[in-house]
Protein backbone atom coordinates (compact mmCIF):
# COMPACT_ATOMS: atom_id res chain seq x y z
CA UNK A 1 0.00 0.00 0.00
CA UNK A 2 1.52 3.11 -1.04
CA UNK A 3 0.08 6.16 -0.39
CA UNK A 4 -0.06 9.09 -3.03
CA UNK A 5 -1.92 11.51 -0.65
CA UNK A 6 -3.96 11.48 2.65
CA UNK A 7 -6.40 13.51 4.48
CA UNK A 8 -7.88 14.07 8.10
CA UNK A 9 -11.51 15.05 9.00
CA UNK A 10 -12.29 16.75 5.87
CA UNK A 11 -15.61 18.67 5.84
CA UNK A 12 -17.96 19.83 3.35
CA UNK A 13 -21.12 21.71 2.93
CA UNK A 14 -24.82 19.92 1.87
CA UNK A 15 -23.65 21.00 -1.92
CA UNK A 16 -20.92 18.17 -2.01
CA UNK A 17 -20.68 16.21 -5.05
CA UNK A 18 -17.65 14.15 -6.23
CA UNK A 19 -18.11 12.64 -10.02
CA UNK A 20 -15.59 10.43 -11.30
CA UNK A 21 -17.39 8.59 -14.02
CA UNK A 22 -14.04 6.69 -15.13
CA UNK A 23 -12.65 6.07 -11.88
CA UNK A 24 -10.29 8.19 -9.39
CA UNK A 25 -7.34 6.73 -11.44
CA UNK A 26 -6.08 4.98 -8.51
CA UNK A 27 -7.29 3.29 -5.26
CA UNK A 28 -9.03 5.54 -2.49
CA UNK A 29 -10.16 4.50 0.89
CA UNK A 30 -12.96 6.45 2.21
CA UNK A 31 -13.95 6.56 6.32
CA UNK A 32 -16.81 8.37 5.72
CA UNK A 33 -18.10 10.54 8.88
CA UNK A 34 -21.29 11.40 8.03
CA UNK A 35 -24.74 10.39 5.71
CA UNK A 36 -24.04 10.22 2.20
CA UNK A 37 -25.30 8.55 -0.72
CA UNK A 38 -22.26 6.70 -3.40
CA UNK A 39 -23.45 5.51 -6.44
CA UNK A 40 -21.11 2.70 -7.12
CA UNK A 41 -20.63 1.01 -10.68
CA UNK A 42 -24.08 2.37 -11.51
CA UNK A 43 -25.60 1.18 -8.03
CA UNK A 44 -27.01 4.15 -5.80
CA UNK A 45 -26.70 3.32 -2.21
CA UNK A 46 -27.41 5.69 0.95
CA UNK A 47 -24.29 5.28 3.11
CA UNK A 48 -24.44 6.44 6.68
CA UNK A 49 -22.06 7.78 9.11
CA UNK A 50 -18.86 5.68 9.49
CA UNK A 51 -18.93 3.18 6.74
CA UNK A 52 -15.82 2.25 5.25
CA UNK A 53 -15.66 2.58 0.91
CA UNK A 54 -12.55 1.44 -1.12
CA UNK A 55 -12.55 2.24 -4.87
CA UNK A 56 -10.74 0.33 -7.41
CA UNK A 57 -8.73 2.49 -9.74
CA UNK A 58 -11.43 2.56 -12.99
CA UNK A 59 -14.91 2.35 -10.99
CA UNK A 60 -17.29 5.04 -11.92
CA UNK A 61 -18.47 6.82 -8.67
CA UNK A 62 -20.39 9.25 -7.37
CA UNK A 63 -21.23 10.43 -4.04
CA UNK A 64 -22.50 13.14 -2.33
CA UNK A 65 -23.15 15.00 0.99
CA UNK A 66 -26.42 14.09 2.67
CA UNK A 67 -28.45 16.55 4.68
CA UNK A 68 -25.42 17.73 7.30
CA UNK A 69 -22.62 17.67 4.71
CA UNK A 70 -19.97 15.66 4.30
CA UNK A 71 -16.86 14.62 5.83
CA UNK A 72 -14.30 12.14 5.60
CA UNK A 73 -11.07 11.17 6.23
CA UNK A 74 -9.11 10.03 2.76
CA UNK A 75 -6.47 8.01 1.55
CA UNK A 76 -5.37 7.51 -2.44
CA UNK A 77 -2.56 5.13 -2.60
CA UNK A 78 -1.43 1.94 -5.06
CA UNK A 79 -1.20 -1.17 -4.80
CA UNK A 80 1.84 -4.13 -5.15
CA UNK A 81 1.26 -7.01 -6.66
CA UNK A 82 -0.62 -9.48 -4.45
CA UNK A 83 -1.91 -6.75 -2.10
CA UNK A 84 -5.55 -6.69 -3.75
CA UNK A 85 -5.76 -10.79 -3.15
CA UNK A 86 -4.12 -9.45 1.06
CA UNK A 87 -7.32 -6.93 1.29
CA UNK A 88 -9.75 -9.64 0.30
CA UNK A 89 -8.00 -11.89 2.77
CA UNK A 90 -8.40 -9.63 5.26
CA UNK A 91 -12.13 -8.35 4.21
CA UNK A 92 -11.76 -5.50 2.86
CA UNK A 93 -13.74 -5.31 0.34
CA UNK A 94 -13.01 -3.03 -3.50
CA UNK A 95 -15.78 -1.56 -4.40
CA UNK A 96 -18.63 -1.69 -1.60
CA UNK A 97 -19.73 -0.08 1.56
CA UNK A 98 -18.75 -1.39 4.63
CA UNK A 99 -20.48 -0.14 7.63
CA UNK A 100 -18.60 0.48 11.40
CA UNK A 101 -19.97 0.56 14.17
CA UNK A 102 -17.78 3.48 15.25
CA UNK A 103 -14.98 5.48 13.16
CA UNK A 104 -13.55 6.93 16.24
CA UNK A 105 -9.97 5.14 16.58
CA UNK A 106 -9.23 4.19 13.19
CA UNK A 107 -9.87 8.01 12.54
CA UNK A 108 -7.62 9.00 15.14
CA UNK A 109 -4.95 6.34 12.84
CA UNK A 110 -5.49 8.28 9.76
CA UNK A 111 -4.50 11.37 11.63
CA UNK A 112 -1.32 10.11 12.77
CA UNK A 113 -0.57 8.28 9.67
CA UNK A 114 -1.08 12.18 7.66
CA UNK A 115 0.91 13.80 9.91
CA UNK A 116 4.01 11.45 9.05
CA UNK A 117 2.87 11.23 5.77
CA UNK A 118 3.52 15.34 4.89
CA UNK A 119 6.18 15.60 7.57
CA UNK A 120 9.86 15.58 7.11
CA UNK A 121 11.27 13.99 9.72
CA UNK A 122 13.91 11.13 9.48
CA UNK A 123 12.48 7.36 8.73
CA UNK A 124 9.15 8.89 7.32
CA UNK A 125 8.19 6.54 4.62
CA UNK A 126 9.22 3.25 7.04
CA UNK A 127 7.11 4.55 9.91
CA UNK A 128 4.27 5.24 7.34
CA UNK A 129 4.51 1.76 6.83
CA UNK A 130 3.85 0.61 10.09
CA UNK A 131 0.94 3.05 10.67
CA UNK A 132 -0.65 1.68 7.08
CA UNK A 133 -0.39 -2.23 8.28
CA UNK A 134 -2.07 -1.09 11.97
CA UNK A 135 -4.70 0.71 9.77
CA UNK A 136 -5.14 -2.28 8.04
CA UNK A 137 -5.36 -4.88 10.70
CA UNK A 138 -7.68 -2.88 12.68
CA UNK A 139 -10.13 -2.44 9.89
CA UNK A 140 -10.19 -5.94 9.29
CA UNK A 141 -10.72 -6.80 12.89
CA UNK A 142 -13.82 -4.74 13.40
CA UNK A 143 -15.02 -6.20 10.07
CA UNK A 144 -14.53 -9.48 11.55
CA UNK A 145 -15.51 -9.29 14.84
CA UNK A 146 -18.47 -6.30 14.19
CA UNK A 147 -16.93 -4.97 17.39
CA UNK A 148 -17.53 -1.65 18.92
CA UNK A 149 -14.69 0.68 18.44
CA UNK A 150 -16.27 2.51 22.08
CA UNK A 151 -13.56 0.05 23.94
CA UNK A 152 -11.33 2.93 24.03
CA UNK A 153 -8.74 1.75 25.99
CA UNK A 154 -8.66 -1.75 23.87
CA UNK A 155 -7.72 0.63 21.13
CA UNK A 156 -5.54 3.04 22.55
CA UNK A 157 -3.50 -0.26 23.09
CA UNK A 158 -3.23 -0.69 19.57
CA UNK A 159 -1.77 2.79 18.70
CA UNK A 160 0.55 1.95 21.84
CA UNK A 161 1.55 -0.89 19.94
CA UNK A 162 1.95 0.62 16.53
CA UNK A 163 4.60 3.76 18.30
CA UNK A 164 5.97 0.78 20.06
CA UNK A 165 6.49 -1.48 16.95
CA UNK A 166 8.09 2.30 15.23
CA UNK A 167 10.72 2.32 17.65
CA UNK A 168 11.90 -1.29 17.31
CA UNK A 169 12.88 0.40 13.72
CA UNK A 170 13.89 3.64 14.19
CA UNK A 171 15.81 4.09 17.95
CA UNK A 172 16.72 -0.17 18.13
CA UNK A 173 19.33 1.33 21.34
CA UNK A 174 16.58 2.25 23.42
CA UNK A 175 13.97 -0.84 23.11
CA UNK A 176 13.48 -2.07 26.92
CA UNK A 177 13.19 -5.73 27.96
CA UNK A 178 9.95 -7.37 27.48
CA UNK A 179 9.17 -7.33 30.72
CA UNK A 180 9.09 -3.45 30.90
CA UNK A 181 7.40 -2.86 27.75
CA UNK A 182 5.11 -5.58 29.04
CA UNK A 183 4.86 -3.10 32.27
CA UNK A 184 4.74 0.44 30.33
CA UNK A 185 1.44 -1.27 28.54
CA UNK A 186 -0.36 -2.15 31.82
CA UNK A 187 -0.36 -6.08 30.85
CA UNK A 188 1.47 -9.12 32.37
CA UNK A 189 4.41 -10.61 30.24
CA UNK A 190 2.36 -13.32 28.26
CA UNK A 191 -0.67 -10.75 27.87
CA UNK A 192 1.59 -8.47 25.80
CA UNK A 193 3.63 -10.68 23.78
CA UNK A 194 -0.06 -12.59 22.95
CA UNK A 195 -1.64 -9.08 21.90
CA UNK A 196 1.16 -7.90 20.28
CA UNK A 197 1.45 -11.17 17.81
CA UNK A 198 -1.69 -11.31 17.28
CA UNK A 199 -1.88 -7.34 15.91
CA UNK A 200 1.32 -7.82 13.67
CA UNK A 201 1.76 -11.38 12.62
CA UNK A 202 5.26 -11.77 14.57
CA UNK A 203 6.72 -11.98 17.83
CA UNK A 204 7.61 -8.97 20.04
CA UNK A 205 11.61 -10.23 20.03
CA UNK A 206 11.14 -10.99 16.10
CA UNK A 207 10.44 -7.76 15.37
CA UNK A 208 13.19 -6.35 17.82
CA UNK A 209 15.67 -8.39 16.14
CA UNK A 210 14.36 -7.23 13.19
CA UNK A 211 14.46 -3.66 13.83
CA UNK A 212 18.08 -4.24 15.06
CA UNK A 213 19.26 -5.77 11.58
CA UNK A 214 17.68 -3.49 9.25
CA UNK A 215 18.98 -0.30 11.30
CA UNK A 216 22.40 -2.12 10.97
CA UNK A 217 22.22 -2.75 7.33
CA UNK A 218 21.21 1.19 7.07
CA UNK A 219 24.22 2.04 9.04
CA UNK A 220 27.02 -0.33 7.38
CA UNK A 221 26.08 1.11 4.15
CA UNK A 222 26.01 4.56 4.55
CA UNK A 223 28.41 5.60 7.82
CA UNK A 224 32.02 4.74 8.81
CA UNK A 225 31.32 3.85 12.37
CA UNK A 226 32.68 0.75 13.80
CA UNK A 227 31.34 -2.27 14.09
CA UNK A 228 31.46 -1.91 17.62
CA UNK A 229 30.17 1.52 17.44
CA UNK A 230 27.38 0.31 15.47
CA UNK A 231 26.30 -2.66 17.80
CA UNK A 232 25.91 0.00 20.11
CA UNK A 233 23.68 2.40 18.24
CA UNK A 234 21.40 -1.17 17.52
CA UNK A 235 20.88 -1.96 21.31
CA UNK A 236 23.54 -4.57 21.58
CA UNK A 237 25.60 -5.03 24.62
CA UNK A 238 28.00 -7.22 23.08
CA UNK A 239 29.66 -6.56 19.81
CA UNK A 240 30.31 -10.41 19.42
CA UNK A 241 26.43 -11.01 19.58
CA UNK A 242 25.71 -8.60 17.22
CA UNK A 243 28.61 -10.07 14.85
CA UNK A 244 26.94 -13.75 15.28
CA UNK A 245 23.45 -12.38 14.85
CA UNK A 246 23.43 -10.28 12.06
CA UNK A 247 25.46 -13.17 10.12
CA UNK A 248 22.47 -15.95 11.41
CA UNK A 249 19.80 -13.39 9.21
CA UNK A 250 21.86 -11.95 6.87
CA UNK A 251 23.96 -14.98 5.32
CA UNK A 252 27.18 -12.53 6.02
CA UNK A 253 29.55 -10.72 8.70
CA UNK A 254 29.13 -7.04 9.16
CA UNK A 255 32.49 -6.70 7.67
CA UNK A 256 31.78 -8.71 4.35
CA UNK A 257 27.45 -7.12 4.16
CA UNK A 258 29.22 -3.10 4.19
CA UNK A 259 32.00 -4.33 1.73
CA UNK A 260 29.28 -5.67 -0.62
CA UNK A 261 26.62 -2.59 0.03
CA UNK A 262 29.74 -0.66 -1.39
Amino acid sequence: MKIGSIGYNYAHDRTFVMDRPCGVGCWLMLLVKSSAVFTINGREQKVRRNSLVILSPSTPVNYRAGEDGYTDDWIYFDMEQGEPERFERLGLKADAVTPLNSAGDVSELVRTLAFEFYSSEEYREEICHHYSELLLLRLSRMIRSGESSASVKYSEKHFRLAQLRAVFFTQPETVQSVDSMAQEMGLSRSGFQHLYKRVFGVSVMEDVIRGRIEYAERLLGSTTLTVREIAERCGYSSEYVFMRQFKKYCGQTPSEYRKNAQ
